[in-house]
C-alpha cells in the first residue's frame, strides 16, 4: 500500500469526523463527485500542511462538484 493512499485513509476519517458523518458516507460523498483520486493525488501538500487545510480544499471542491 502506498503512502498516498495510507494517509488518504487517515485523512478520510478525519475528514468524516469533520463533516460529523462515518467514513463510508465521507467516502461516498468524494466518490459520487469523483474526489478520491484527487484526495488521493494531494498527499504531497496534504501531508505537509494542517488538516484543516485539505478539509477546507476538499470542502471547495465537493461545493463545485
Amino acid at each position: 500500500m502506498s503512502k498516498g493512499f495510507r494517509f488518504f485513509i487517515y485523512l478520510l476519517e478525519r475528514y468524516a469526523e469533520h463533516l460529523d458523518v462515518t467514513a463510508d458516507v465521507a467516502y461516498r460523498r468524494l466518490a459520487e463527485r469523483g474526489l478520491v483520486d484527487y484526495a488521493i493525488g494531494m498527499y504531497e501538500l496534504y501531508h505537509t500542511e494542517a488538516l484543516e487545510n485539505a478539509f477546507a480544499d476538499l470542502d471547495r471542491k465537493m461545493a463545485s462538484a
